[in-house]
């Protein structure tokens, strides 16, 4: 790539041009941005998916250990608190936590604050593994962005950073599917 050609097209800018000849009133200043995000949201969800498989783990496995590790010792949550941090159902949490305790990476214990809740602890071995993952998730990641220099990394960053702060909840019209395209 040089300054003077600008970097070489890309499916996104396919994309765009697709809908520029199509439907012109249907691309907005954001358009850009959020396939963009999208593209490398998978790009650096299939690099996870791609690395966790080698330390035998699953995707809501490697988040539930990672969330625990984390957190700071002793790497304990609540069940409920791990709920909220990853979005998922307290009976796939559940579910999970129960394999993961049975391959000796979480214990379940009662809460120190009230003996009839239960925590989910790391074991060591629990800590170790969870650990591995975090780095090779993060050697997965840097390799998607290994031809960005580190400045534009930055930039990108500090930019999402900034469109990010202001977001507002997603109207009810386009939650349920009303006034909804697909592109």
């Amino acid at each position: 790539m040089t300054a003077a050609s600008g970097p070489a097209p890309d499916p996104v800018d396919a994309l765009l041009s697709a809908w520029r000849t199509e439907l012109p009133d249907v691309l907005r200043p954001t358009t850009e941005l959020s396939k963009r995000i999208v593209q490398l949201a998978g790009a650096l969800d299939a690099a996870t998916r791609g690395v966790l498989p080698g330390l035998g783990l699953t995707v809501a496995e490697f988040d539930i250990l990672a969330a625990l590790r984390r957190s700071g010792e002793p790497y304990r949550m609540k069940p409920n608190e791990l709920v909220r941090a990853l979005l998922l159902s307290s009976g796939g949490i559940s579910n999970v936590v129960s394999h993961l305790a049975g391959r000796g990476l979480v214990l379940r214990e009662p809460s120190p604050d009230d003996g009839r809740s239960t925590m989910i602890r790391l074991t060591p071995d629990g800590v170790r593994t969870a650990e591995r993952a975090v780095c090779a998730t993060a050697d997965a990641h840097e390799a998607v962005f290994a031809e960005a220099s580190p400045a534009a990394v930055h930039a990108a960053a500090r930019a999402l950073r900034e469109v990010g702060v202001n977001r507002r909840p997603v109207p009810r019209s386009l939650r349920t599917g009303r006034n909804r395209s697909r592109s």
